[in-house]
């Protein structure tokens, strides 16, 4: 029984808005600071798990923040639940995504590439 592509990325939207409202407005938790971005959230066929791909800028501590993400996740998980109409609320896996920052660094390196073939 295949299941509805369009029905995963339905939800992974969904879970994508819920979670960034959680974390931004209902989240206290003195680990995490500056401003979390959910880029992407990409759940697994079976609706058991999902990774969620976070940008963090301005934090006093990126590692800081991750734990504290991961120490929050049944927080994050229950108030999803309360929300989101799935029979199961999938277990949460966090994730860097520095794909900007590397964009920023690939960026610079091109300007500067430009600059000494002035």
């Amino acid at each position: 029984m295949g299941r509805n592509p369009n029905r995963l990325d339905r939800i992974n939207e969904e879970l994508k808005k819920e979670i960034s409202q959680v974390i931004n407005y209902e989240l206290k938790n003195s680990n995490v600071t500056g401003m979390i971005s959910v880029t992407k959230v990409k759940i697994s066929p079976d609706l058991r798990y999902a990774k969620v791909y976070v940008s963090i800028f301005n934090s006093k501590s990126k590692k800081n923040t991750m734990e504290g993400l991961k120490k929050s996740e049944g927080f994050i998980r229950t108030r999803i639940a309360n929300t989101i109409n799935l029979r199961v609320t999938p277990q949460l896996r966090f994730i860097i995504d520095d794909s900007e920052e590397q964009g920023e660094k690939i960026d610079a390196i091109l300007r500067q590439l430009k600059e000494e073939n002035k």
